[in-house]
């Protein structure tokens, strides 16, 4: 499709709301755009990521902890940073556990993860100008 512009938002079921808020917004950052209600009851929030990115939070999920990373579905959300390192430390001032350190992504970007409350996986990659994407990318401009 031609017409895309970007990835909007991404859709996240949560089991505990404040818990969840805990983390985007008070650990990550995010800031709280808007919220829906549907009779009577919160409904959906939007938090901002950049001004045409959001996270749209839905409460009152069904299960205590997001599916497998090898199960079918959604696997990870990716946050591309300026600077891997300084992302980690504003983590760690936070309390974020890293569950996956830093190291060299297979397409040549380094990559440390993290998760939600709810066990959703979150990859933190800072790109590199060497990267995978940046070849392509070239190769496509050059028509091959």
């Amino acid at each position: 499709m031609k017409n895309v512009v970007g990835i909007g938002h991404i859709a996240i079921r949560v089991k505990d709301i404040d818990r969840t808020l805990d983390f985007y917004r008070d650990k990550l950052g995010f800031k709280e755009m808007f919220r829906l209600d549907r009779d009577g009851k919160l409904w959906l929030m939007y938090l901002r990521v950049t001004d045409t990115q959001y996270i749209e939070l839905f409460p009152e999920a069904v299960g205590d902890r997001a599916p497998d990373r090898d199960a079918n579905g959604l696997n990870h959300l990716c946050l591309e940073v300026d600077s891997l390192d300084g992302a980690l430390q504003e983590l760690a001032k936070a309390g974020v556990a890293i569950t996956r350190e830093k190291q060299m992504g297979a397409d040549g970007n380094l990559q440390a993860w993290i998760e939600d409350p709810d066990g959703n996986r979150i990859e933190l990659m800072q790109m590199d100008s060497a990267n995978m994407q940046n070849a392509a990318l070239k190769r496509l401009k050059a028509g091959g």
